[in-house]
């Protein structure tokens, strides 16, 4: 997918962050757009964002309410969708949460929550618009983050989640080149969401050391990214140089990386002491 003008598209988690971001750049790009989230009150003041971007007045633009961790709901709402505004070209898979604790702390709910809205969520959006999608083809981002790719303290649920979606995304791809459906995986590191601002008010001690030095990205340059990795169909989008090199290091030196990991989280174990 090269040029985006005219294109269905779809965004799950589209009414702030990153994929708000990414619709308001696919709206100056031409592509009809329809946002979903759980959080109805933000939906129409993202819609209008969103309407101030388009390149023409022929491009539709409309938002949805949607509870991605329930099957039926997300059934119900894709179906709607499909015949108000047609099969997407374009489904991206953002809705998120996470609540990082240490592992003992986190509740079963907070991990059944976890999985099902990171998880099931995109699960369940795949699962309702395929039957579409098939006929004509298209492409499916689905919205993991560098938690996919590595461990970190203060994260086991989050991890969990966002592991699974990784290789849950690679199946998928393998199965859905025979229709012509491209899968991508967005992995970003830390970027300046309002879910980051609820991420840091539980983060253990270690989980902020872990992360103190770390550049913290801008929504728009994360979306920049995945329109480029989508016209490039790429599997894994990482954005930013810092995210590629932790990735490198991850495979290529593991024990480097958890040596500097075990380090930092040391470090704050004597200051509690």
């Amino acid at each position: 997918m090269k040029d985006f003008s005219g294109k269905i598209v779809y965004i799950v988690g589209g009414s702030s962050g990153i994929g708000l971001s990414i619709a308001r750049k696919l709206a100056n790009e031409g592509a009809h757009i329809i946002i979903f989230s759980r959080q109805k009150e933000h939906l129409e003041s993202a819609l209008n964002q969103i309407t101030s971007c388009r390149a023409s007045k022929e491009q539709r633009f409309s938002c949805m309410p949607v509870d991605v961790s329930n099957q039926d709901n997300v059934a119900l709402i894709m179906s709607e969708a499909v015949s108000r505004f047609g099969v997407p070209d374009l489904l991206i898979n953002c809705a998120g949460t996470v609540q990082p604790h240490i592992f003992e702390q986190i509740s079963y709910q907070q991990f059944d929550e976890i999985m099902k809205v990171n998880l099931y969520g995109a699960w369940n959006t795949c699962a309702a618009l395929l039957p579409h999608m098939k006929k004509r083809g298209g492409h499916i981002v689905n919205v993991s983050s560098m938690s996919g790719l590595i461990g970190t303290f203060g994260y086991t649920d989050y991890n969990a989640s966002k592991f699974a979606l990784i290789g849950f995304s690679e199946a998928l791809r393998c199965e859905l080149k025979q229709y012509g459906i491209t899968v991508s995986v967005l992995c970003p590191g830390d970027t300046d969401t309002p879910l980051l601002e609820k991420e840091n008010r539980t983060k253990p001690e270690e989980t902020k050391a872990l992360t103190a030095t770390t550049k913290l990205m801008k929504p728009d340059d994360v979306a920049e990214a995945t329109i480029k990795g989508i016209r490039s169909n790429a599997f894994l989008i990482i954005p930013g140089f810092e995210g590629k090199i932790v990735y490198l290091l991850r495979r290529l030196f593991p024990r480097l990386v958890d040596y500097i990991q075990d380090r930092e989280i040391e470090k704050v174990r004597k200051r509690k002491a």
